[in-house]
């Protein structure tokens, strides 16, 4: 046996695992910052959803939407609730709590009834001329102000002005409404936002 030849083999074969470990020794180090990176983004990525109609371009991340989902989810559930007669307000609470959080479903189910009730009582319809959407990202929801038609009989009887406030809360891959109240305002301030207070 020739030692010479051994010794080179013996030191290839150390430069050959050398090489391996530090080939090893890399690919761990990608694979930990790409873990890392999936670790950081998760729960961030932004994920494109639409609501029931698509007036301009929005985002959704995590738990929140972009203002611009909240104004069309806003004027959506405003449609529901406030624009109705006594032949769609049925079939519009039912499309509303399709996508109502648990918490708030009897309290809305309830105030839709009590509506349908009284438009059927007086031949009435509501109709809500949407002037001003204020959306607060940071509380996921949409102030929506403007002018509540009542109709008896197909007679206009009032034109009011009213704000109300949506809120909103996203989970599961879908947008859920929490709450939609009524606030009382000053009709010289149905623009502004100054001494809202939930009604």
């Amino acid at each position: 046996m020739d030692h010479v030849r051994f010794q080179d083999d013996v030191r290839a074969m150390k430069d050959r695992i050398h090489g391996q470990r530090l080939a090893i020794g890399a690919l761990t180090a990608c694979l930990f910052v790409a873990l890392l990176t999936v670790y950081q983004t998760l729960g961030t990525q932004r994920i494109v959803v639409s609501p029931p109609t698509v007036e301009k371009p929005f985002w959704v991340a995590g738990a929140r939407v972009s203002n611009a989902y909240l104004e069309q989810m806003g004027g959506y559930v405003a449609w529901l609730i406030l624009d109705v007669t006594s032949a769609t307000i049925q079939w519009k609470k039912d499309a509303l709590l399709s996508f109502v959080e648990p918490d708030a479903t009897g309290t809305l189910k309830i105030r839709q009834e009590v509506e349908a009730e009284r438009l059927k009582k007086l031949n009435a319809s509501t109709y809500f001329l949407l002037q001003q959407l204020e959306p607060d990202e940071d509380k996921q929801s949409v102030i929506l102000s403007g002018r509540l038609r009542t109709y008896i009989n197909g007679q206009e009887t009032s034109v009011t002005p009213k704000r109300y406030l949506a809120q909103f809360s996203y989970r599961g891959g879908r947008n859920h409404l929490k709450a939609f109240k009524e606030l009382e305002n000053d009709p010289q301030t149905i623009a502004g936002t100054d001494g809202a207070r939930l009604r």
